[in-house]
């Protein structure tokens, strides 16, 4: 059978960003702070890839000095962040591996659940045409592929986004689930990149990458795949400057 992602694979300069993403990653799991401290830079990674993610979508990065979080997508981003962090995470991730679509619903239930009015929807993707389908075709894609890592996330984010299941939250769902990808094949295994920072100060070419990937074209999915592994080797330049912080701070 055929791979359903190898086309993706195959496109000029996917598979050498891909390996610099995995390697950039690979390398700041080997820093000194890494070695037993991983928990402590782990967890500062998801408060920032939450604050983020949640500017993405439009809401504050400001962290209130009291913790009552009154920004609706801020609050999400931070109760997903939470749960992509220690034991959670690891939780999060046998589900994921399990069943993607119940892992998906979770997040979106942590993500929107100050931003909808009727709470019953929260985890239930949209009764519109074509997006059941579409996630159960991601679904397969994902259980069967042998691509590399990194095309397998930024595939997985750009379906979410293009698609939005669930109406509400889905940059937050998607960005968070891209994570589950990289901790789940053992690219980014303690969850240490923030690949989200990138993504915030390139936001206006996040944007249109996305839509790229969204038409379908090989330049657009190309692009995005290419923007995305980009982004995560960003991403691992930002968990060294935590990790490079946190050996500071013991001296």
């Amino acid at each position: 059978m055929t791979d359903p992602l190898q086309p993706l694979v195959d496109l000029p300069g996917v598979l050498e960003a891909a390996d610099k993403a995995r390697d950039a990653l690979a390398f700041v799991h080997r820093h000194q702070a890494n070695r037993r401290g991983w928990p402590t830079t782990a967890a500062e990674a998801a408060v920032r890839a939450a604050r983020s993610s949640a500017a993405i979508e439009g809401g504050t990065i400001e962290l209130p000095a009291d913790g009552n979080v009154e920004d609706p997508i801020l609050a999400g981003a931070l109760r997903v962040g939470q749960a992509l962090d220690g034991e959670p995470l690891q939780s999060l991730v046998r589900v994921w591996e399990r069943a993607p679509l119940q892992a998906l619903a979770r997040l979106h239930l942590l993500a929107a659940a100050d931003m909808v009015q009727d709470k019953q929807t929260l985890g239930r993707p949209r009764d519109v045409r074509g997006v059941a389908e579409r996630l159960d075709q991601l679904v397969q894609t994902i259980q069967v592929t042998k691509a590399p890592a990194p095309v397998i996330a930024a595939v997985v984010h750009g379906e979410l986004l293009s698609l939005r299941p669930f109406g509400d939250g889905d940059g937050i769902v998607a960005r968070a689930a891209s994570r589950l990808v990289a901790v789940s094949t053992g690219l980014d295994p303690h969850s240490l990149g923030v690949p989200e920072v990138f993504w915030l100060r390139r936001r206006q070419a996040y944007l249109d990458a996305a839509a790229g990937f969204g038409m379908g074209t090989a330049d657009g999915v190309g692009g995005w795949v290419l923007f995305v592994c980009g982004a995560l080797e960003d991403g691992a330049r930002e968990a060294k400057s935590i990790a490079d912080s946190a050996i500071a701070a013991k001296s």
